[in-house]
């Protein structure tokens, strides 16, 4: 007989569940999210005009966008599906899942505002040790050559060339 955990996804929970649970309590996301509440967001808050349904919060917005671009998830339908599938997106979204849509225009409407947001939550993570910042640099430049065997050279052949072109050299010496 073996050990095995049973597995029962149709068992209800007794008590609903709460995201907060789900994360450490040192996880990126919830820096992500104490770094945006402390943010001063009025610039953005302020061209909100009333009218209409209820909007996400834009420290609601900004911190999805802020966790997406520090774990590598740029695309608007690519951070929407991750407020349904990760739990770090559902504890920073609170449960809400903002639609593509919306987190593109957020981005394209406020850019200027959130470069310099972004700027200041790197600041904050530099000042708090959690951020190295550094240079970084690619280089794409594509150099034909020729690598065949018949080209390539051996350490030992290499020597009596350069025997050779010293010998040469001393001749005109």
């Amino acid at each position: 007989m073996s050990n095995f955990i049973l597995t029962d996804r149709k068992t209800d929970y007794l008590l609903v569940p709460s995201v907060d649970d789900w994360l450490t309590q040192d996880h990126l996301a919830r820096f992500v999210v104490e770094v945006i509440d402390g943010l001063d967001l009025s610039k953005l808050t302020r061209q909100y005009a009333g009218r209409g349904s209820k909007v996400h919060h834009p420290a609601t917005l900004l911190a999805i966008l802020v966790y997406g671009y520090s774990t590598g998830v740029f695309s608007s339908r690519k951070l929407e599906m991750a407020t349904y599938d990760s739990v770090a997106f559902r504890y920073i979204a609170a449960g809400s899942h903002p639609d593509h849509d919306t987190l593109a225009t957020f981005r394209r409407r406020f850019i200027d505002e959130i470069a310099a947001l972004f700027v200041q939550v790197l600041e904050m993570a530099t000042e708090m040790k959690l951020l190295k910042l550094g240079t970084v640099c690619l280089d794409g430049t594509k150099i034909q050559v020729n690598a065949s065997r018949h080209s390539a050279l051996s350490h030992g052949h290499i020597v009596k060339l350069e025997d050779q072109l010293k010998a040469s050299a001393n001749c005109f010496l």
